[in-house]
């Protein structure tokens, strides 16, 4: 594996741990798909750093396990702006 997509991957999951990041998140960061981000955190680290990729992949799993009330949440705000736009 290249040098530069490992140094990536290592980047990417330490964002991830950090900033306790969403795929969506890193990707915008890094300038990168979502799959690259997902393929970096839960195939390529594991060959060279799995305790890495273990805590990254918690992180994920937790934001995966969360994301539907982060978008109900979203709705509800968009609705309530613009309910109070309308008055």
């Amino acid at each position: 594996m290249k040098d530069y997509i490992e140094e990536r991957a290592v980047s990417i999951a330490n964002y991830i741990i950090d900033c306790n990041a969403t795929v969506r998140q890193t990707a915008k960061e890094f300038g990168v798909s979502k799959s690259t981000v997902h393929k970096d955190v839960t195939e390529r680290l594991m060959q060279f750093n799995p305790t890495l990729a273990r805590q990254a992949r918690r992180v994920l799993d937790v934001n995966k396990s969360e994301r539907h009330i982060r978008g109900g949440l979203a709705t509800k705000e968009k609705y309530l702006h613009q309910h109070h736009a309308g008055l």
